[in-house]
């Protein structure tokens, strides 16, 4: 009777609240999104895989920490690459009306940078930390990395620079010929007062 008791007590004290949340809120398609090794490195969480912010970490990825580290091991050294970070749920996943928010978009980073983690490019969208409103549920942020032709330089176009929300990353990824992405990941997080 005590043995049983303990392995109860013990089963309750390992079971992860991250995990419980990863199971309610990573619906299949979610995770299926994260491809291609993609590394995305904050100071106190390292995100490999599709996953949903501990939280205890929720204030500090919205309040303190900048830019992440990006690294893709695989990057080719001699090609140039373009990162986008996009939120698809803005204001919220049930009511997207400001869909695919731009939070960062760097382009013309070099792969041996990219292969270290160091992403060094023309900024065109200044990074924007990942701030949900209150009482609108987890929002996926989204990394997706492309590889550039050589003949391009993406930019953004004067409407594009005038509004965040709303944007449309395919047009954008159509007019420079970036094809599909070679590598995304993303990690979803909720209002840390929720």
């Amino acid at each position: 009777m005590l043995v049983a008791f303990v392995v109860v007590i013990f089963a309750c004290a390992v079971e992860s609240p991250v995990g419980a949340a990863s199971a309610e809120t990573l619906s299949p398609s979610d995770v299926r999104f994260c491809k291609g090794g993609l590394e995305v490195m904050y100071p106190e969480l390292d995100i490999r895989e599709c996953m949903v912010v501990p939280a205890e970490l929720r204030e500090k990825i919205s309040k303190e920490w900048g830019p992440p580290r990006v690294r893709l091991a695989d990057a080719k050294q001699k090609k140039t690459y373009t990162l986008m970070m996009v939120d698809p749920d803005a204001p919220s996943r049930k009511n997207p009306t400001r869909s695919r928010w731009r939070h960062w978009l760097v382009t013309d980073i070099k792969g041996r940078g990219l292969k270290k983690g160091q992403i060094k490019g023309t900024v065109l969208s200044e990074y924007g930390r990942p701030t949900p409103p209150r009482q609108t549920g987890f929002h996926r942020y989204q990394f997706l990395l492309y590889e550039q032709p050589k003949d391009q330089t993406p930019s953004l176009s004067p409407d594009e620079k005038t509004s965040l929300g709303n944007w449309d990353p395919k047009a954008f990824v159509k007019r420079f010929r970036l094809g599909p992405p070679v590598a995304a990941l993303q990690f979803l997080t909720q209002n840390h007062r929720d």
